[in-house]
């Protein structure tokens, strides 16, 4: 053992933990050649949907290496966003009677900021403490296969749902990466958990899942957040009150009864009150962006969120 990664990566652990990441792990930079059939046989299936991007920077996808000259690690970050169930908001009084539903991960500031944030402190300390060196961070802003490193560094396993699993805490949690080119003590990936259990793909409401794969083109999330045209008339009745992405595959999933509140008030939800659906369809632009500009929400833009509640038929 390389007694000077194994103490700079406890040395990581501690830093990581105290700027609010619940866990840390990291994996050696290499190409994921195990990963390249997998990717191009989604692609060409044409299972993401008409998200474009995702056929752009194969290489890259593959390689962090491409990504950051040097690179040697992938440190894999988690952060934890579980909040209280819709049912729970509901009784609480944040979620108004008949307000469609909006993804847990959304309810509070935009993840991207947050994350990146607390990753420019964790880099600021590393470097106090371990000299300069060269690095990037990413939060779902980059081509890096976030779920596959994660599970390469022992945060968890992919589930049947194609989520990042963990036995102590679920799946509600964002995934960011630091590249670097340090050496650390590396992790050993987690045995998977799931079993002969199917709760995610019986509760999918659209079939989107079949086990360890996802056709987007099919998911809630990507129905209301990346698809920029009219929802498919085939989805009609299948939505389940979703108007910005979808929690159902995590909210059956066995695991997350492990799951425990957060504890980052910048993932607080913003606002006291979920609009009703007529609140939606009668809010102006500059409403949408005075309450939303910081929010996850504002990916899908008022346009976008007028589309998906008409299509659900919430309104009078």
């Amino acid at each position: 053992m390389n007694i000077q990664a194994a103490a700079r990566k406890q040395s990581l652990i501690r830093m990581a933990a105290e700027v609010g990441f619940m866990y840390c792990g990291v994996a050696v930079a290499r190409k994921l050649d195990e990963e390249s059939d997998r990717l191009e046989a989604w692609l060409q299936e044409g299972r993401h949907g008409e998200m474009h991007y995702m056929e752009r920077y194969f290489e890259e996808r593959l390689d962090p290496r491409r990504l950051l000259e040097g690179c040697r690690s992938v440190i894999v970050l988690l952060h934890n966003y579980f909040a209280p169930s819709h049912e729970d908001q509901s009784h609480a009084g944040i979620l108004g009677q008949g307000s469609p539903k909006i993804a847990r991960y959304a309810w509070g500031e935009d993840y991207h900021r947050v994350l990146k944030d607390k990753m420019r402190r964790l880099v600021d300390r590393m470097k106090t403490e371990f000299g300069d060196f060269n690095c990037r961070v990413f939060t779902d802003s980059a081509p890096v296969l976030e779920k596959s490193w994660a599970a390469l560094a022992g945060a968890g396993w992919i589930g049947k749902n194609t989520n990042l699993l963990q036995k102590q805490a679920g799946s509600y949690f964002f995934l960011s990466e630091i590249l670097c080119d340090l050496d650390f003590e590396a992790d050993m990936p987690v045995q998977d958990h799931c079993g002969q259990c199917t709760r995610c793909i019986d509760a999918c409401p659209t079939q989107a899942l079949e086990p360890y794969r996802l056709d987007a083109s099919k998911c809630i999330s990507y129905l209301t957040i990346e698809l920029r045209r009219q929802i498919p008339v085939e989805f009609e009745n299948q939505m389940e009150g979703w108007a910005f992405g979808c929690d159902i595959c995590q909210e059956v999933c066995p695991w997350n009864r492990f799951a425990k509140p957060h504890q980052e008030p910048r993932f607080q939800t913003l606002h006291d009150a979920w609009p009703s659906a007529e609140e939606w369809l009668s809010m102006t632009e500059d409403d949408f962006e005075a309450k939303y500009q910081h929010s996850p929400i504002a990916r899908a833009g008022l346009v976008g969120m007028h589309k998906n509640i008409r299509f659900l038929r919430l309104t009078p």
